[in-house]
């Protein structure tokens, strides 16, 4: 009973000690003001998108519309904000929000494009997301708060003073922990009270509950985050004797930490690691792939019983003018595998079925050709850009401060993984329309090459739909970040424990 009343008596002393100090209220008001004056641009930033999202939906639907034939049919598909990109804008705006795909090709995310309509004054602050206020003004707060704790009452002598009451250094360490970490959190509760009264303010973000649930978990983790930089601080303030030394200390630590180690591990990679090889090999690979197609074509064409007859006189084209022959018909019916739309003369009708037969029999090939081709792009894709970013983000992880970025990231739905989410269910989308082309015998159809016979009916056209990943798989992918995090943790609190428990005051 009296140990808890003096465990109370210390957590009381030390919590005032540190809400009275000049620190804590510049930390409070400076934290707040950037916290505030951020979310109103992030906002702004994020209306701007929304609505050039909502103008590239309904012009690419209307372009989808318009199609006079099937083989003219080329989807574009956008990515919605993600409103939590507030918090960590994670690779939401940095990477394209826009994708197209035919059945000649299956996307990937070297494919995709930006509608954004950006503001380039906004860019210079958009930049500057909620965590990375608190992942660089927090943490260095934490540290001012962990610098003197012991190495201050030391060098004052109250730290003898405190220890010749019955309590034991255990006790001192947990009240002094508690005590900080309850000052750490209250500005973070202020700035998300805060963003949450400007959400409401602007009427044009909407949270979902799993969005409640994730705005949840980014409070849980910076908690985490914040703690394992006041421990650090604790730690360094336990080995040293003076509080100038600690705060030199704990200074340089700070900024390796969190400014100059993970900038320079990117740096250092992207230096490194050497691509150019493997894109050669993939160029070769896909050659390989169309040129055997190719092959394929013009074997299909030389059978074909009425090879030689020039067609060109016969045929209008709704594009540009040229040679159009049985023996390489995608002369001018495809730029870059993309079918041209054509007119029919009477005269040409006795040749149409063996048009309707080139088409049969090179589409469905053309398909898997394109899937080989997708193959290798994905594959040379994972090894150029997904594993050097993924090493340079293992790299990172020796920083607390990488991590914590990382696992925001992967909880607000902004990672990579997010992006790819997105990549994964248009390139099943476009599987879908295949299988609609099939249904509909769209290869062998008069309408996949001529819009003679009036416009493809497109109301039977399966819709495109996408939801974000929920929030159980957001809090699998921030796992192993949030684990390390919690690891540093304990290890820095028994490490210090063992010393504080050992030595001398």
């Amino acid at each position: 009973m009296r140990d808890n009343a003096m465990f109370l008596t210390l957590i009381r002393r030390e919590l005032l000690a540190n809400i009275m100090t000049f620190r804590f209220l510049v930390a409070i008001v400076v934290t707040l003001l950037l916290v505030v004056a951020n979310t109103v641009v992030l906002i702004d930033d994020y209306e701007r998108r929304l609505t050039s999202y909502n103008t590239a939906v309904q012009q690419h639907s209307q372009e989808v519309s318009s199609a006079r034939t099937y083989s003219s049919l080329k989807i574009f598909l956008d990515r919605p904000p993600n409103p939590l990109s507030i918090f960590n804008a994670g690779l939401d705006r940095r990477l394209g929000n826009s994708i197209n795909f035919r059945h000649t090709l299956v996307p990937t995310l070297w494919d995709t494009k930006s509608h954004s309509a950006d503001n380039p004054f906004l860019n210079l602050f958009t930049s500057v997301d909620l965590i990375l206020i608190f992942q660089v003004i927090l943490s260095l707060l934490a540290l001012l708060f962990a610098h003197d704790a012991i190495a201050g009452e030391r060098e004052a002598g109250t730290l003898r003073l405190t220890m010749a009451n019955p309590v034991s250094r255990p006790i001192i360490l947990l009240a002094k922990y508690i005590s900080a970490m309850a000052c750490l959190i209250l500005p973070i509760l202020m700035s998300l009270l805060l963003v949450l009264i400007l959400f409401s303010l602007s009427g044009s973000i909407l949270l979902s509950g799993d969005d409640w649930l994730r705005i949840g978990g980014i409070l849980l983790i910076s908690i985490i985050y914040l703690s394992a930089f006041y421990l650090i601080g604790l730690l360094i303030s336990v080995i040293t004797r003076r509080a100038a030394t600690a705060l030199m200390l704990a200074m340089v630590i700070w900024s390796t930490l969190v400014l100059i180690y993970p900038s320079l591990s990117v740096f250092a990679v992207n230096r490194l690691w050497d691509t150019s090889s493997q894109l050669a090999s993939a160029y070769r690979e896909i050659e390989q792939i169309w040129e055997a197609f190719e092959r394929d074509r013009i074997d299909f064409l030389r059978n074909d019983e009425i090879e030689g007859e020039d067609l060109n006189a016969n045929i209008r084209y709704g594009g540009t003018v040229g040679t159009f022959h049985t023996s390489n018909p995608t002369t001018l019916m495809y730029s870059k595998a993309e079918t041209r739309s054509i007119g029919i003369k009477p005269e040409a009708e006795p040749l149409m079925p063996h048009v309707k037969a080139y088409f049969q029999f090179t589409e469905p090939r053309r398909i898997r050709a394109a899937e080989r081709t997708w193959q290798i792009r994905q594959k040379t894709l994972n090894q150029v850009h997904v594993r050097k970013a993924d090493f340079a983000k293992n790299l990172m992880r020796f920083s607390p401060a990488a991590m914590y970025d990382f696992a925001t990231e992967a909880w607000a739905g902004t990672d990579f993984h997010g992006i790819e989410d997105f990549i994964t269910t248009v390139q099943q989308y476009r599987q879908t329309i295949i299988d609609y082309f099939f249904d509909k015998a769209a290869f062998s159809s008069r309408q996949w090459f001529a819009k003679d016979q009036g416009k493809v009916d497109w109301s039977d056209l399966p819709q495109f739909s996408y939801h974000r990943a929920d929030v159980l798989i957001g809090a699998k992918r921030a796992s192993g970040d949030i684990a390390c995090l919690l690891l540093i943790n304990i290890v820095l609190f028994m490490i210090t424990f063992l010393i504080f428990v050992r030595q001398e005051v």
